[in-house]
């Protein structure tokens, strides 16, 4: 069975990891009633309308 030699620095680990612990960006729609950016599937916070209805009253 493979044994490490040496220990791994933190630094050393850490590096290896941060490539698979990044945030992703999430994915930005338009809202069709107002225009202003929200995320898909959900009301927009600023007009409260979803799928073209309103659904939080303003």
């Amino acid at each position: 069975m493979a044994v490490p030699k040496r220990k791994v620095s933190k630094a050393r680990r850490d590096k290896r990891r941060s490539s698979h612990w990044k945030l992703k960006v999430p994915g930005l729609v338009k809202c069709s009633k107002c225009g202003a950016l929200r995320l898909p599937h959900r009301a927009c916070k600023s007009c409260g309308s979803y799928n073209n209805r309103e659904v939080i009253p303003q």
